[in-house]
């Protein structure tokens, strides 16, 4: 992966079309432990960024908490990084972002490994949205 003029190394393979979402243990940032299973029943889109405070992160994740008020009962957005759980609280707070969760793999990056999105040079998620 490229950021700017830089080589990032980003460990294992991301999930493609048609692979199992992996199951997960990520905390969200009322500092509750949620799982992919809480989610049971509803189409999950996952929206992966690296870092809360910057740009580019900052406008999909309002844009995705936009989109998400028009979406119904049976759908749930979730916000993946590698913040600490009190930025990303902060961040809904100040710009009011009810409609996704945003939890985070920052405890181990078991997540990142899993779905392909580890940038183990920066240790932050690559960019990505699984459906």
């Amino acid at each position: 992966m490229k950021v700017g003029e830089s080589e990032h190394t980003v460990q294992y393979d991301m999930l493609k079309v048609g692979d199992k979402a992996p199951d997960f243990k990520l905390v969200a940032n009322d500092l509750s432990i949620k799982s992919l299973a809480d989610f049971d029943g509803k189409v999950k889109i996952i929206s992966v960024i690296p870092s809360i405070d910057t740009g580019v992160c900052s406008a999909q994740t309002r844009r995705f908490n936009q989109e998400a008020a028009q979406l119904g009962d049976d759908i749930v957005v979730l916000t993946v990084s590698a913040d600490m759980p009190f930025a990303l609280k902060r961040y809904c707070g100040n710009e009011g972002v009810e409609n996704t969760i945003t939890l985070t793999t920052y405890r181990d990056m078991k997540f990142a490994d899993d779905y392909g999105v580890h940038d183990i040079d920066w240790r932050v998620c690559q960019r990505a949205v699984f459906v």
